[in-house]
């Protein structure tokens, strides 16, 4: 458990931070009527209502039921009901049927939520490391989940006809306005992984020694107007330009645009959290699928920055949009770095049980929490993955 225990705080300064952190989720659901809680829109997203309790659940669970004395479930319900894909802690709710819960309602895990949050603060007064540890471990993970419930609210209120916005008020990114140039980017062998400094995910380490060709990288995302030169050459009707899998999903799901995108007399829209908006050209596109991404580079003459290079690039001079703006896929398989071992007990079931059939994305979305992003930080998705903010740059061969 000593990988856990690594960027934990003490106690007081953590339980701040929990309070902190359990009160943006639900400032964050604060929007959202009892209705919208409740809908899943399709098996990747999950309810509003569930992300709430499921963090929950991860404290109750992995925290306090091992960690206080005398703690009990609240609920037994809840054990089978909250948990995701944990099979060392029991039975699951199946994921498709998660928009089925309608009891118990919103005010059953309101109260939920408080009397868990009530009990970790009994149990943080006097914490050792471990317990220091999995609670950052649960607040790490709270913040993932607070970005889960935007896209998946986002992605249920898209396919309402009305249009709703999330909030009317919601600023997207502001586009960086450094003109499309490609940076040098490091080569020979370079350090990747985490440096040991702050916080971390098991996936992020160890930290080891990668070779790097000759390349050149990017200084920004690509554009939505440089995606709308895309669609107009027909990027989604020339099958040489895409991966076999991606063309069949292509075609399968007539994409012809990045998700959320619709047009209106003439003209594109991008659905988003503020509502319906006309596009703005010179903001990133986002809500692409790895394989749109593999296409346009394609058409582009470029490619997909590895992994690797995307981090030992990430602290460049000229590097912009690197948090903050949209996730960028990479061309790099979700692979265990050499060396890894997963945590101990249940929570090693977090990261590692999935390192196979996804790619990994880079940087951070305006839908990340403050802070939680970092350049070594891995995050990962299915190649026909369109619901979150994912949008890419682009690299090429220096040779």
């Amino acid at each position: 458990m000593n990988q856990i225990s690594r960027g934990a705080s003490a106690p007081q300064s953590l339980l701040t931070r929990f309070e902190t952190v359990r009160a943006r989720t639900e400032a964050l659901a604060a929007p959202l009527s009892p209705e919208d809680q409740v809908v899943q829109s399709m098996p990747d997203c999950s309810p509003t209502k569930w992300h709430r309790a499921h963090t929950t659940w991860f404290f109750e669970t992995f925290l306090l039921l091992p960690h206080l004395p005398g703690a009990e479930r609240v609920s037994d319900d809840y054990a089978r009901l909250f948990n995701s894909y944990y099979v060392a802690a029991g039975p699951r709710h199946a994921r498709p049927q998660r928009g089925m819960l309608t009891r118990p309602d919103n005010a059953a895990v309101t109260a939920y939520r408080q009397a868990i949050d009530a009990a970790m603060g009994r149990l943080l007064r006097d914490a050792g490391a471990e317990v220091l540890g999995l609670t950052e471990l649960g607040l790490q993970h709270e913040e993932q989940h607070q970005e889960l419930l935007l896209t998946d609210a986002l992605h249920a209120l898209s396919l309402n006809p009305l249009r709703p916005a999330y909030d009317a008020d919601w600023q997207d990114p502001a586009a960086d306005a450094a003109p499309p140039a490609m940076l040098e980017g490091p080569e020979g062998v370079v350090e990747i992984g985490h440096d040991g400094i702050g916080y971390a995910f098991d996936n992020e380490t160890p930290r080891h020694r990668s070779y790097l060709a000759p390349y050149r990288i990017a200084n920004r995302l690509v554009t939505n107007a440089e995606w709308c030169a895309f669609v107009a050459d027909g990027g989604y009707r020339q099958p040489l330009l895409w991966m076999s899998d991606g063309w069949a999903a292509c075609q399968a799901a007539g994409w012809d645009a990045p998700l959320h995108w619709e047009q209106r007399d003439g003209a594109w829209w991008q659905f988003g959290l503020g509502g319906l908006r006309p596009l703005d050209p010179a903001g990133p596109v986002r809500h692409i699928s790895w394989y749109e991404a593999d296409a346009f580079a394609r058409w582009a003459g470029k490619r997909l920055p590895t992994e690797q290079e995307w981090e030992a690039a990430a602290t460049r001079p000229g590097f912009a949009e690197a948090e903050g703006i949209a996730w960028q896929w990479t061309g790099s398989a979700y692979r265990p770095y050499p060396g890894f071992r997963p945590w101990e007990g249940a929570v090693g079931e977090y990261n590692g049980k999935f390192m196979v059939n996804q790619m990994v994305l880079r940087g951070g979305s305006r839908a990340t929490a403050p802070g939680h992003s970092r350049a070594s930080y891995r995050n990962f998705f299915p190649p026909d993955a369109r619901w979150q903010f994912t949008g890419l740059r682009l690299a090429e061969d220096a040779a």
